[in-house]
């Protein structure tokens, strides 16, 4: 499959997402009449409220109205590899890794190349004002590579399961990913899904998901690596996108948008605080 994919293709584009977006529009809505709370819930594909305010920066600083709110429900797509759509590479030995760059166990064993990306997600508890980290938490994280493809599902990497990592969070919530940083591909803001579980047991059974998100990556940084050798579709691909304009991020993407640090020689890493 190539990385210029349609939209239906690709987290199933705008005309899934529509119906979603109403929901979540009508929730504000509803919200800033005092009629629901604006923390949101966890549930599947169904995703919940989060602040309509943009991010002050591309740090991806959270503001104050929403630092404590659960993190918004995404859509994991059409290639979550959970077993919720075909494969189900959760409950193969391997799985649970830091470095995710290669395919691991019966794959075809391939490395996924691009601009090096460490990824840490620090998972707190959001009823606690999100002081608390979620010890013992578990987090599956998976994203497309260089091409805009993902490992599993498109064509010509089927048989590789590279850019898929499961990792149990320490005693300070977090968890640590070594990565690539992911294309821009038609349709979509250059992104990286994650699901929370409330074990590594769980995780590795896949089970008992609660919240499924993605994390947002800054404008500079992916300008500055789609300049790069391997990400040249990338750049005309996000030359059509904004934050405000993508089918998931456009109701409000502060919670999301992650803190990049680094250059494109020594690579970046990636922050995100989750709020569970």
């Amino acid at each position: 499959m190539a990385h210029d994919h349609d939209d239906h293709e690709h987290d199933r584009g705008l005309s899934y997402d529509l119906p979603v977006l109403a929901r979540r529009r009508m929730i504000r809505l509803l919200a800033g009449a005092g009629l629901v709370p604006l923390v949101g819930c966890a549930g599947g594909e169904e995703e919940t409220a989060s602040s309509s305010s943009a991010a002050s920066s591309s740090s991806g600083t959270a503001s104050s109205s929403t630092e404590c709110a659960t993190i918004p429900n995404e859509t994991a797509g059409p290639y979550p590899g959970d077993g919720s759509n075909g494969v189900n590479v959760l409950k193969e030995s391997g799985v649970v890794r830091s470095d995710i760059t290669s395919s691991f166990g019966d794959s075809a064993g391939g490395t996924a190349e691009g601009v090096p990306l460490t990824v840490t997600l620090t998972v707190v508890d959001a009823a606690s004002g999100c002081g608390t980290p979620k010890e013992g938490a578990a987090v599956y994280l998976w994203h497309c590579d260089r091409d805009g493809n993902y490992s599993l599902y498109s064509d010509g990497v089927t048989e590789e399961n590279y850019l898929r990592g499961v990792q149990e969070t320490d005693d300070k919530g977090q968890v640590t990913f070594k990565t690539i940083f992911p294309a821009c591909y038609s349709g979509r803001w250059p992104h990286i899904h994650f699901e929370v579980y409330g074990s590594l047991e769980d995780a590795t059974a896949a089970s008992s998901i609660t919240n499924t998100s993605q994390l947002a990556l800054p404008k500079d940084v992916c300008d500055t690596v789609y300049a790069t050798d391997g990400y040249s579709k990338s750049v005309s691909n996000l030359s059509q996108l904004s934050l405000e304009t993508d089918n998931i991020f456009s109701d409000g993407y502060d919670q999301q948008l992650a803190t990049l640090e680094g250059s494109v020689d020594k690579g970046y890493t990636a922050t995100l605080t989750v709020p569970v």
